[in-house]
C-alpha cells in the first residue's frame, strides 16, 4: 500500500479553513462598519503569510508540486500551473488587506470598504482552491506519484516543519482559537 502523501496538507486546510470562517465573519461585520478591530486583520495576515503561504504553500509548491512535474505533469497549463497562479492571486489580496488595516490602526478613514473586500475576495479564492486541491489535486497526486517518490515528499515535508520553532503550529493554532472565541462571545 502505497505510503498518504497528502493527509498532512488536507489536516493544515482545516486550520486554515477555520481562520477563513472567522475572516468571512469579521470581514462582513466590518463592512457594516460594525467591526473594527483592525489588529484582527494584521494577525489574520500574519497567520495567512506565514502558516498558510510559507509553511503550508510552500510543502506544496516546492514539494508536491515539484513531484507533480518531475513525474511527468507540465508545469504549465496543468493543475500545478492554476494553484500556483490562485496562490499569486491570494498573495495580492493579503497585500491589499494588510495595507489597509495598517493604515486603518494609523487612523486613516475609509479603510473598512478596502479591507473587507479584500478579505471577502482572499476567503473566496481560498476557499475554492481548497477545494479543489482537497478534492480533485490532492487525490490525483495520490493515484499518480509513485511509491518510490513518496518517501522524499514526507521527508521534504518533515524538513519544512523543521525549519519552523517548536511551537510554531501550537502558536497559529491558538491564534485561531482565540479569535474563534471572541466570535462566539459576540454570537452569545
Amino acid at each position: 500500500m502505497k505510503r498518504d502523501i497528502t493527509q498532512t496538507l488536507v489536516n493544515e486546510h482545516r486550520l486554515i479553513l477555520r481562520m477563513l470562517a472567522i475572516l468571512e465573519k469579521n470581514a462582513l461585520r466590518t463592512a457594516r462598519g460594525e467591526y473594527g478591530n483592525y489588529r484582527f486583520y494584521l494577525d489574520a495576515v500574519d497567520f495567512i503569510r506565514n502558516y498558510a503561504d510559507r509553511f503550508h504553500h510552500a510543502k506544496e509548491e516546492d514539494i508536491l508540486f515539484e513531484a507533480l512535474v518531475t513525474n511527468g505533469m507540465p508545469r504549465a497549463n496543468s493543475p500545478v500551473a492554476a494553484m500556483l497562479m490562485e496562490h499569486d492571486q491570494g498573495r495580492a489580496y493579503v497585500r491589499a488587506m494588510e495595507q489597509a488595516a495598517t493604515e486603518a490602526l494609523a487612523g486613516k478613514p475609509g479603510m473598512d470598504g478596502i479591507i473587507a473586500e479584500n478579505a471577502l475576495g482572499y476567503l473566496e479564492l481560498l476557499k475554492e482552491h481548497i477545494s479543489k486541491e482537497d478534492g480533485i489535486l490532492y487525490p490525483l497526486a495520490e493515484r499518480l506519484l509513485p511509491e518510490g517518490m513518496r518517501d522524499a515528499i514526507i521527508a521534504g515535508y518533515e524538513a519544512a516543519e523543521g525549519r519552523t520553532t517548536a511551537d510554531f503550529e501550537r502558536h497559529y493554532a491558538k491564534t485561531v482559537e482565540r479569535y474563534e472565541a471572541e466570535v462566539a462571545d459576540r454570537a452569545a
